[in-house]
C-alpha cells in the first residue's frame, strides 16, 4: 500500500443519473473497478469520480455568498481533512475502496449558473477538485474514513 499522507472523512455523495441532469444526493454508493460509481452517467470514462474539499466551499461561503453550496459543484465527492491540490498520480482511499486520482477537475460556465462568480472563485488553486479512476469495488458511505496514499509502487500493482 503506498504511504499515507493525511487522513479526513467522506461528508457527501452525488449520483448523476444523466449527462447534465440533476444531482442526486446518496449516503452510500457503489463503486466499480473501471467504470465508476453505479447509476452515474459518467462511467467508465477517465472522470469516472470528481472529488472536492469541504473546506473550499467554506471559504466560498465567506467570499462569496453563505448561499454557495457543495451541490453546486456537480461533483461525486465531498470529502474534509484531505488537500487535493496537486494530487494527480495520488490514490485516494475511500472506505475500502482506492480511487487513482488524474487530475484537477476544470470548472465550466454551468457553475455561473448556479452562483456568479462561482467559476472564477473554483478554478484557483485547484478549487473545483480533482478526478479520478476507480481501482476498487466495493460500497462506500457518508462518514467513511478517507485517505490520501501515495501512488502504488509497480510491486504492489502487480
Amino acid at each position: 500500500m503506498g504511504e499515507t499522507t493525511n487522513i479526513g472523512r467522506l461528508e457527501a455523495i452525488w449520483i448523476k443519473p444523466a449527462r447534465k441532469g440533476p444531482m442526486r444526493e446518496a449516503s452510500e454508493a457503489r463503486l466499480i473497478a473501471g467504470d465508476g460509481i453505479a447509476g452515474n452517467a459518467d462511467r467508465g470514462e477517465r472522470r469516472q469520480v470528481t472529488i472536492i474539499e469541504q473546506e473550499v466551499f467554506d471559504r466560498l461561503s465567506d467570499e462569496l455568498s453563505r448561499d454557495v453550496r457543495p451541490g453546486m459543484r456537480r461533483a461525486n465527492l465531498l470529502v474534509s481533512g484531505i488537500r487535493l491540490r496537486e494530487s494527480g498520480g495520488a490514490v485516494l482511499r475511500v472506505g475500502a475502496c482506492r480511487v487513482m486520482l488524474q487530475g484537477e477537475t476544470i470548472p465550466c460556465g454551468r457553475m455561473d449558473d448556479a452562483h456568479p462568480g462561482l467559476r472564477d472563485a473554483l478554478a484557483r488553486d485547484w478549487g473545483g477538485g480533482a478526478y479520478g479512476s476507480v481501482l476498487d469495488d466495493g460500497v462506500i458511505r457518508v462518514g467513511d474514513p478517507v485517505a490520501l496514499e501515495s501512488a502504488p509502487s509497480e510491486a504492489e500493482s502487480s
